[in-house]
């Protein structure tokens, strides 16, 4: 089987905000604890799937943040007719 040559390697995906939350993802990459600890040792397709489960991730995130944004946005402001209800 050939194997083919990787011109360039994976870029670490780290940005420096190394923090992490209960379950041991960090804040600044999204990678787990052993993704972190481990991403010098792994092959160029593990490297590839830690960032695509990254991406996921992310994703995830942002569904998260919208749905949350969505319930809040609320305009209290708003003048509530309420004549029906009395």
């Amino acid at each position: 089987m050939n194997q083919q040559f990787e011109l360039f390697e994976i870029a670490n995906p780290c940005i420096g905000l190394c923090q992490s939350n209960k379950k041991g993802y960090c804040f600044g990459c999204l990678r787990s604890r052993t993704e972190r600890q481990l991403w010098h040792d792994m092959t160029t397709e593990q490297q590839r799937e830690v960032l695509r489960l990254i991406a996921g991730r992310k994703l995830r995130i942002e569904q998260m943040r919208q749905r949350k944004g969505e319930q809040l946005g609320f305009d209290f402001e708003e003048d509530v007719e309420m004549g029906e209800l009395f």
